[in-house]
């Protein structure tokens, strides 16, 4: 039995996982704690919203009381931390708020748990879910591991970086049971589009122009949001308090050569001309401080907990760009209003 509060839970990648552990253990109360800004949608959430092992509250971790009555309320033994302000572009036009949630939420939420559980740790986990963001830029060959130096060049990885040290020295300092996982890039369903994939299949489908930055060559790592999902619940369960661990696709794209390929697949699946809408490529100047090449060793996790990627980059893409394909209502609901005011600022 455990109560486990996720914070962020109806963002992309936390509701994917809300709705994996609502299923999957229907023992343990689930607690979606999420503020429901820009990118948290509870229709995201809508086949696990009755379910008797849910519950969804309405609250921002950067406020104090909120975070202090749900965890008392709730008797809280397990934190899940994914509440973020994720987006670069956005970071680059806001620093301050990104430090706000980013840092200081983070450190409430931290203050918190320590404060609730007073020194009682047996069965306890503070889980904070990072990004290998933090580790700034690889050249062509190389990959982050555990071991990888912090050299963040955003204010969103810096203050991802930032919350990291915090949990870090809280888990050194006040013996809070703490771990920490740094993901590649994730994709999948319910992803808020102005992240790379969901808006490169959006303006296919729209014939809007698909903005490129700089020369396209910039490399990530991809991986499923439910293969993420699946590391995350791994760690939760196996992981050893005070550890780190990466959490990688084995999935390295180059940014022009993936935006070929959901054309390739994306116009297949609306019936058009192969190559249609390669016409809709347009480079735009590239994003300041843009990292140039990022890769994960999951060799960790993989030897102590016994995770890997169970899906080839291949056949995640393409059940990516059919559920968007087939969730049109669930895109335009989200591609309307301030969105376009976001994409103009950002692109146009």
């Amino acid at each position: 039995m455990k109560n486990i509060l996720v914070t962020g839970g109806a963002g992309f990648i936390g509701s994917n996982l809300v709705r994996s552990l609502v299923k999957n253990y229907p023992e343990y109360k689930i607690i979606n704690f999420d503020a429901l800004t820009y990118a948290g949608n509870l229709l995201n959430l809508k086949e696990v919203k009755s379910k008797k092992n849910y519950q969804f509250i309405k609250g921002n971790i950067c406020n104090k009381k909120d975070v202090q009555k749900v965890l008392l309320e709730n008797k809280i033994d397990s934190i899940i931390h994914l509440a973020a302000e994720s987006h670069v572009d956005r970071s680059i036009k806001n620093p301050i708020s990104f430090a706000e949630t980013n840092i200081i939420g983070t450190l409430i939420l931290l203050e918190a748990a320590k404060t609730y559980w007073n020194g009682e740790y047996k069965n306890k986990i503070f889980y904070h879910i990072s990004t290998d963001e933090v580790f700034g830029s690889l050249e062509e060959k190389g990959l982050f591991s555990e071991n990888s130096r912090y050299d963040p060049h955003s204010p969103y990885s810096a203050s991802k970086a930032s919350s990291d040290h915090f949990v870090k020295a809280y888990g050194d300092t006040y013996g809070l049971p703490v771990i920490i996982s740094n993901c590649s890039n994730n994709y999948g369903p319910f992803q808020f589009p102005e992240k790379f994939i969901p808006l490169l299949i959006n303006n296919i489908i729209n014939n809007i122009p698909i903005p490129i930055y700089g020369d396209g060559e910039n490399i990530r790592d991809w991986i499923y949001v439910e293969d993420h999902v699946r590391a995350i619940d791994m760690i939760l369960h196996k992981g050893l308090i005070g550890n780190t661990y990466l959490v990688g696709g084995f999935n390295e794209w180059r940014n022009i050569e993936l935006v070929n390929l959901i054309i390739k697949l994306t116009d297949q699946l609306l019936l058009r001309e192969d190559g249609y809408s390669n016409q809709l490529i347009t480079f735009v100047k590239d994003r300041a401080g843009h990292d140039r090449r990022y890769a994960i060793d999951s060799t960790k996790i993989k030897n102590e907990i016994g995770w890997e990627p169970s899906l080839r980059f291949e056949q995640g893409i393409y059940v990516t760009i059919n559920w968007y394909l087939k969730n049109k209502k669930w895109l335009n609901s989200i591609t309307s209003g301030d969105y376009k005011n976001y994409y103009k600022e950002t692109y146009l």
